[in-house]
């Protein structure tokens, strides 16, 4: 099995020629794939449905997200394969299994794609608030086309410098906003302070906080990527060090640039169309601020959406390589800078499904998108897990340790469920599932039939 991230091994590409990756540099890969608007609006929406709690989601999915990338860095030192997480599925159950991770993961990249495509939307309503969220949303799509089709050459060159913009701008507010705590920046609303009353530590009460751990575990997002990465090390040993200097830096700046964010505004300003970065900053003397902060986000989304355009588009080609997907999506056009354009077809129809939601429901789309994308997502992590009780030796601490990766996942999920707003985007997911297992059980009898085998051990 042989699933592919074209995106992430173009970013990698230099460091690789040179004989492999140093753990630092797949710690600054995992930043710049995790950080995205997830985190930069996505959170607001946590923000509103939970209060100043949303810091303590962010911790219980970094514990979360640790555990699964602890595991996956541990099946790849052991038996390292390109597929990754999709072969490590196959390993421990069968062809279904990794044939509905390959796809389980390119449906959530579609959706992702369609949630940074919309939040950069949402953002650029910032400076144009009358024009319609579809217009922009249309803009953005056919300008990331158009890079994907003149090819990506020079593009992974400026990934790493983006990623350092995205982690800088948290930085940016961190300083700013310790400055305005000492009194050293003019204005400001309210006096800065905790909010640690229990209306305002959770405003929705336990039902609100359970539902914001999906917003947590998003922003913790493509850290199965990294697992993928782990092959390109020098010392396959030095993933989980990796792993763990990079959650330990986003954790610190996500924990502290939330707690300050909430602690500097009242918790009804934050509002789901603005980044709850600028609104804490908003009534300080800073006026350059929201127009930089805000301009960083749009940029580094839409190169993070671009490379997911691209790296969706070579994965359904991987997939059809390996005859999980119809033949034509695996060809290749010599106009295009040999692009799969059947399968940046079928990925362009995602955006374009994207920009119709927008249109349709333009209040509620950034939430329903995102919702099932991080649903979809933690489906793979849950398959992370569970394809290591077969493959990996535990102690009972591992397996101990291991089960509450499990529990946390199944509670990002569930409490999806129990939220009005967030449950159309869980029945989104279960759409997408449901495709996957009904396709699935077509494909195990041409399976059966032509005695295809993939050999997992």
């Amino acid at each position: 099995m042989s699933k592919k991230s074209s995106s992430i091994e173009t970013i990698s590409k230099e460091a690789s020629d040179r004989g492999g990756l140093k753990w630092w540099q797949l710690a600054l890969i995992g930043v710049g794939c995790t950080i995205g608007t997830g985190y930069f609006l996505g959170s607001t929406i946590g923000i509103k449905i939970t209060g100043s709690s949303i810091v303590l989601s962010f911790i219980l999915a970094a514990i979360g997200t640790y555990i699964v990338f602890d595991i996956l860095a541990k099946m790849t030192a052991e038996d390292p394969q390109e597929g990754s997480f999709c072969y490590y599925a196959g390993k421990a159950y069968g062809q279904w299994a990794s044939f509905s991770c390959g796809w389980n993961y390119w449906f959530s990249n579609i959706l992702i794609m369609g949630s940074q495509l919309i939040a950069l939307a949402i953002l650029s309503r910032f400076w144009f608030p009358h024009i319609p969220l579809w217009i922009f949303a249309t803009a953005y799509a056919i300008l990331s086309v158009l890079i994907v089709f003149t090819g990506t050459k020079g593009f992974d060159k400026i990934e790493n410098v983006l990623a350092i913009i995205k982690f800088a701008a948290i930085v940016m507010f961190i300083i700013l906003a310790v400055s305005a705590l000492f009194g050293w920046i003019k204005g400001g609303g309210k006096p800065i302070k905790l909010p640690l009353k229990g209306n305002e530590l959770f405003t929705e009460g336990f039902k609100g906080f359970w539902a914001s751990l999906i917003y947590a575990f998003y922003a913790y997002g493509g850290i199965e990527v990294i697992g993928i990465m782990a092959l390109q090390l020098n010392k396959k040993e030095d993933a989980p060090k990796a792993g763990k200097i990079m959650l330990t830096s986003l954790t610190i700046v996500y924990v502290l640039s939330l707690g300050l964010a909430v602690s500097m505004v009242a918790l009804e300003s934050f509002q789901v169309n603005e980044s709850p970065f600028v609104t804490a900053l908003a009534k300080y003397d800073l006026a350059f601020f929201p127009h930089v902060f805000n301009g960083a986000i749009i940029i580094a989304g839409f190169s993070t959406m671009t490379a997911a355009l691209y790296g969706v588009t070579n994965l359904l080609k991987a997939l059809a390589e390996d005859g999980d997907a119809p033949s034509l999506f695996a060809k290749k056009s010599d106009k295009f800078k040999n692009l799969p354009i059947a399968s940046l077809g079928l990925a362009t129809m995602g955006l374009v499904a994207s920009i119709v939601t927008a249109l349709l429901l333009p209040e509620k789309t950034y939430e329903y998108i995102t919702t099932a994308a991080g649903i979809l997502l933690l489906y793979n992590w849950f398959f992370i897990i569970t394809s290591s009780f077969r493959i990996l030796t535990y102690t009972i601490w591992n397996k101990m340790f291991s089960y509450l990766g499990l529990l946390l996942i199944l509670a990002a999920i569930s409490g999806t469920i129990i939220g009005n707003e967030l449950r159309p985007g869980f029945f989104v997911s279960f759409i997408f599932v449901a495709i996957i297992s009904l396709v699935c059980l077509r494909m195990r009898s041409v399976w059966k039939k032509n005695k295809k085998s993939i050999k997992y051990y």
